[in-house]
């Protein structure tokens, strides 16, 4: 199986399973933000790790070439990546892990976009299109959560008032 797959698979899994488990009659699964939250969790530890384990030089290699110290940038981002995933599951910091995670797949499109342009393609899932798909479709959970929330009735986006 293709490694780029995994992070999509592992989003799309848990999301069903949870969501499923849910229509099944779990009652803190009921409704579809706590599924599309582990799912997030899971793709954002599924991404995380592997800034550390086993892709952690072609990640390096990612970086685009202006940026300085590539190795510390993926670190960062890293550890950035597990943290959402640990924040996003609880239903207090959920609205800011997932505001967080849009804006750091936004910040990181560009690595992205430089290896479909520039670097080897390995497989299909290297290329532009299908590169720019996959992040779409996490920007797309990540948005339904931070929209879901900004909606909620005790606006977790709003000021609070003295």
């Amino acid at each position: 199986m293709d490694p780029g797959l995994v992070p999509v698979l592992m989003l799309a899994a848990v999301t069903a399973t949870l969501f499923l488990l849910g229509l099944a009659g779990v009652r803190r699964l009921k409704p579809w933000p706590v599924a599309v939250r582990g799912g997030v969790a899971a793709l954002f530890v599924t991404t995380g790790l592997a800034h550390f384990i086993g892709m952690r030089e072609e990640l390096v290699a990612m970086v685009p070439p202006a940026l300085p110290a590539p190795a510390l940038l993926v670190t960062v981002t890293g550890v950035l990546e597990l943290a959402g995933a640990a924040a996003v599951l609880w239903s207090r910091t959920a609205p800011w892990a997932a505001a967080g995670l849009t804006v750091l797949l936004l910040g990181m499109f560009p690595a992205n976009v430089d290896k479909a342009l520039n670097g080897p393609v390995t497989s299909v899932l290297d290329e532009l299109v299908p590169r720019s798909l996959t992040q779409v479709v996490f920007l797309a959970a990540t948005v339904s959560l931070v929209a879901h929330y900004a909606r909620t009735p005790n606006r977790p986006f709003a000021q609070r008032r003295p």
